[in-house]
């Protein structure tokens, strides 16, 4: 290892498992025994099926009262790759996949990787626009789907499936192995990110670059079939593939979290104690709210996992289990460093995100793509056997960002320049330092501001646009969006709604701002740092400002602009939550408090429905109305004894 002050090479496979003190609870073993390289030559389909042979009766899947065994899963994916092919796919093609979380989905997908094909993970809120371009660009001839889905998708494809309407067509389908051969060449997956030239890009994942991560994990973790996984992440985010193949493949079970309970820390830590959860994935800005819970002792967790955000504090110590901190871009195969992140009194700076993992290597790399020192700035370039096949259909984009490895001793060899920031610690570890360009991440989600300013200069009411993340309270980064109108009657919901037709939620700027005019700098370009705070003054509404008009609505409006960071005079008892910065974290504050406020149990969704003071005030009435009457009902026998007695 070099020393600091000198160019360090990067670091290599044998040196890139986590380590941690012998002894601790749950401690990943300093030195794990490497496998025999079968599961090198065997996809993810065989591995999965061959679970079904050796363990058919094993709980594969489960999710609310639906419940998979591995004979099961295997089966019912066997029906629908045979049913996939008698559609005419081929080998080498891309299917669109746009499902709710359920156990359909890892159904689905399995289904499509046996055919041979590669599966297009779509989030079910993806907006149909999106969608379209998606699978245009892909040219996908299959989108399956759900009948609920099927509206507003089914004019975007040849063959649009209703996995629920079509279950006895695929049901009639043979059970047995479909006639393809999968192979390490074949196309795993396509995900669709955030693009800098206002359209998004295509990352394009093999089977071969799935097997890295799936081996990695499942050592490094030590995966048995007793482990207990979750898949929480939305199944558009690859995160979704790192919680589902490596535990399909060690045999593990894997539970499909309620989209109420997890974006709730106390619920989803409950659940979690009570499915006797051992791995979970669970973003970044949820994972720092749940590492600082109170854990009960019958706690099965070994790992919670993390990445996606930067992660900002280090756990507290006597939690029992570890938390593992990780970094890599959608076009490394979801994971590229790990690290196990022990609690530290009063450490400086942000955890570290680890080493590379095996098959990877690191880079730190100046401007003219040379090392720099241990400690030193630079660019991370990432190589190896997680490195994407490029971008679908966009080959200048690939050759820029997946350039001839400088470095490189095998020919063809690629790094990847992942436009982060970072440099090497002392200890050898890598602590990220931001990005070199416009991408920021909001709650795991990666965005190029480009494509969000591209969308606002397509409404017709907006002459001039600037988009900017500020931080909040706790990290919180949000996207503040700044217009100058055409004309004086442009609100904030025509603004939104435009942008909901084209951009996937998390790129809806939670906060617009109303200026006359942009600051321009000496360049030309947009002066960011002279933009306006957001205030009161200057935020683009639907209507004119109502403040609190009741007790109730004051004590409502404390809460919700507590919360948020605003001044409490700032929001008017019909502006919107999540147009002003809400989502649903802060949203999980809010019904939180008020529960705790006025006795009442608010369900997380209530503020989806009733997203205003107002609304929120008229909820919190009903309950409080309800519960006073059902309290006035079972007095009323106790007071007839009592006279009669």
């Amino acid at each position: 290892m070099s020393k600091q002050g000198t160019t360090r090479l990067p670091l290599a496979a044998s040196d890139s498992r986590l380590s941690v003190s012998s002894g601790s609870a749950g401690a990943i073993p300093a030195s794990v025994p490497v496998r025999e390289n079968e599961a090198l030559t065997l996809c993810v389909p065989d591995l999965v099926r061959r679970n079904a042979a050796l363990a058919p009766s094993a709980l594969a899947l489960q999710h609310a009262s639906a419940r998979l065994t591995y004979h099961e899963l295997d089966s019912r994916s066997n029906q629908l790759a045979h049913y996939l092919l008698s559609l005419g796919v081929v080998p080498g093609s891309v299917i669109g996949l746009c499902l709710e979380r359920s156990v359909e989905f890892p159904v689905a997908a399995l289904a499509i990787l046996k055919a041979g094909t590669a599966y297009l993970p779509i989030d079910s809120k993806t907006p149909a626009d999106r969608v379209k371009m998606m699978l245009t660009d892909a040219q996908a001839s299959v989108l399956l789907t759900q009948s609920a889905l099927l509206t507003s998708l089914a004019g975007n494809i040849r063959h649009a499936v209703a996995l629920d309407r079509s279950s006895d067509e695929i049901g009639h389908c043979s059970s047995g192995p479909p006639p393809v051969h999968v192979t390490p060449d074949h196309l795993a997956y396509l995900i669709y990110t955030s693009g800098s030239t206002g359209t998004p890009k295509g990352v394009a994942i093999g089977h071969d670059n799935l097997l890295n991560l799936v081996a990695w994990h499942n050592r490094t973790f030590s995966v048995t079939r007793a482990d207990v996984a979750t898949q929480l992440a939305s199944i558009g985010f690859d995160a979704a593939v790192w919680e589902l193949w490596p535990h399909l493949v060690a045999g593990a079970s894997v539970g499909v979290v309620d989209d109420e309970v997890r974006i709730e820390p106390e619920r989803l830590r409950d659940w979690l104690v009570r499915e006797k959860v051992t791995i979970a994935f669970v973003p970044t800005p949820l994972a720092e709210r749940m590492i600082a819970l109170r854990w009960p002792e019958e706690t099965s967790l070994r790992f919670l996992l993390t990445g996606a955000d930067t992660l900002h504090h280090y756990p507290p110590a006597g939690l029992p289990f570890q938390v593992v901190n990780n970094y890599g871009p959608t076009e490394c195969t979801v994971v590229a460093t790990s690290a196990v992140v022990s609690p530290q009194q009063n450490a400086a700076g942000l955890p570290p995100i680890g080493r590379p993992i095996d098959g990877t290597e690191i880079y730190i790399l100046d401007d003219q793509l040379k090392q720099v020192p241990a400690g030193q700035l630079g660019e991370i370039c990432i190589g190896g056997a997680g490195l994407a096949r490029g971008y679908l259909n966009d080959v200048e984009l690939t050759a820029e960002r997946f350039i001839q490895h400088p470095f490189g001793t095998v020919a063809g060899a690629r790094l990847y320049r992942s436009g982060d920031l970072g440099c090497y610690l002392p200890d050898g570890q890598i602590a990220f330092h931001g990005r070199v360009d416009d991408q920021v991440k909001i709650r795991g989600h990666r965005i190029e501001l480009n494509e969000i300013n591209g969308a606002l200069s397509r409404h017709p009411g907006v002459r001039q646009s600037a988009v900017v993340t500020r931080e909040g309270g706790q990290n919180e980064k949000h996207l503040v969006a700044y217009v100058v109108p055409q004309t004086s009657s442009l609100t904030v919901s025509e603004v939104r709604d435009f942008l909901a037709r084209e951009l996937p939620d998390y790129m809806i700027p939670g906060t617009f701002v109303s200026l006359e005019t942009l600051p321009i700098g000496a360049t030309g370009k947009v002066n960011r740092s002279a933009l306006p705070p957001p205030s009161d003054e200057n935020l683009l509404r639907d209507e004119t400002f109502v403040g609190p008009r009741t007790p109730m609505e004051m004590h409502v409006a404390a809460i919700v602009t507590s919360v948020l960071r605003l001044d409490p005079d700032s929001l008017g008892v019909n502006d919107n939550f999540f147009y002003f910065g809400g989502n649903s974290l802060f949203g999980t504050q809010v019904i939180t408090r008020l529960r705790k406020t006025f006795d009442v149990e608010l369900p997380l969704l209530k503020l989806f429905d009733c997203p205003t003071i107002a609304g929120l005030t008229t909820e919190v009435e009903r309950l409080m109305a309800a519960k006073s009457e059902a309290l006035s009902e079972e007095e009323t026998p106790r007071l007839l004894d009592r006279k009669s007695a």
